[in-house]
C-alpha cells in the first residue's frame, strides 16, 4: 500500500475545533502538507495567531459557535464563496463537562450534545452537500475518543461517553448511505484514548484533585492525532479506514 497526501494538495480542508488541542494541531499539519485549511471555532484569534506564525496564509480562521447551526451553515457558505469546494472535514470540536448523571444540570448535557453530536451531524451534512454537489471524492473524519466504544470507569464522565458512542453510531450510519448511493465520499472515526489538551490535562476549570489525577495517566499528544488524520487521508482511493483507535503505552481502558 503507497501512501500519499498528494492528491489533496492545494485542495480545501475543514477543521472544527481548531483554536487549540486536537484541532490547532491538525489545522497545523495539513498546511505544512500543502493543504488550504480552514480553522473553525469560537476563538477565531488562537487561529489568527497561529496561522501569523506559519510560513503561509494557507490557515484560514472563521468564527462559528458550533453549537449553532445558523453559524455553522453560514461559514460552510463562505468556504464554497472564496475558497472552493470542500474536499476534507475534520470535525475536531469536542465539549467535557464533568459531573454525574444522578445530580446535574440540563444545560450541561445539552451543550455537551449538541458540539459533539449535533454540531458534527450539521457540518457534516454541509460538507457532503458540497462534495456531492462538485462530484468530489472527499473525506470526512471524525474525531472520536475510546469513550465511544467503552465505558471508562472514571469518576464524573458524566454524557461524555454516551456523545461519542452517537459518533460511533453516526461514523457507520453515514458510511451505509454513502454506500448506498454508491458514493466514493470516505469517513473515519479516530478513536483516541487519553490526550493531553484543554478537555483533560489543561481543563483551566478542572478542581487540583481532578487535575493531578489526568496527569497520573498516560496521555498521548495533540500531534499524535494528527499524524492518524494524515495517515487515514493518505490511504489509496480505494482503501477506507473506517475505525482508528490510538491508546498511548500503558493505558488502562
Amino acid at each position: 500500500m503507497v501512501l500519499s497526501m498528494e492528491r489533496w494538495v492545494g485542495k480545501v480542508a475543514v477543521v472544527t475545533g481548531a483554536s487549540s488541542g486536537i484541532g490547532a494541531a491538525i489545522a497545523e499539519d495539513l498546511v505544512q502538507r500543502g493543504l488550504i485549511v480552514v480553522g473553525i471555532a469560537r476563538r477565531v484569534h488562537l487561529i489568527e495567531e497561529r496561522s501569523k506564525k506559519l510560513s503561509t496564509t494557507k490557515l484560514h480562521a472563521l468564527q462559528a459557535d458550533l453549537s449553532r447551526e445558523e453559524e455553522i451553515v453560514k461559514a460552510f457558505k463562505w468556504i464554497g464563496e472564496n475558497l472552493g469546494p470542500v474536499h476534507i472535514l475534520v470535525n475536531s470540536a469536542g465539549v467535557f463537562k464533568g459531573g454525574l448523571l444522578s445530580d446535574d444540570q440540563t444545560e450541561i448535557w445539552k451543550q455537551q450534545f449538541d458540539i459533539n453530536v449535533l454540531g458534527l451531524c450539521i457540518a457534516t451534512r454541509e460538507a457532503v452537500k458540497m462534495m456531492q454537489t462538485n462530484d468530489i471524492q472527499g473525506h470526512i473524519i471524525h474525531i472520536n475518543s475510546i469513550s465511544g466504544h467503552c465505558v471508562p470507569n472514571c469518576p464524573k464522565t458524566n454524557v461524555y461517553p454516551a456523545a461519542k458512542h452517537a459518533v460511533t453510531a453516526l461514523t457507520l450510519t453515514l458510511q451505509q448511505e454513502l454506500n448506498q448511493m454508491q458514493s466514493k465520499i470516505k469517513v473515519t472515526s479516530i478513536s483516541p484514548g487519553m490526550v493531553a489538551s484543554e478537555l483533560t490535562v489543561f481543563n483551566k476549570s478542572l478542581t487540583e484533585r481532578r487535575r493531578k489525577f489526568f496527569e497520573s495517566l498516560p496521555h498521548l499528544k495533540a500531534e499524535d492525532v494528527a499524524d492518524c488524520v494524515a495517515y487515514a487521508l493518505s490511504t489509496p482511493a480505494h482503501l477506507q479506514v473506517h475505525e482508528l483507535t490510538v491508546k498511548p503505552m500503558g493505558e488502562l481502558y
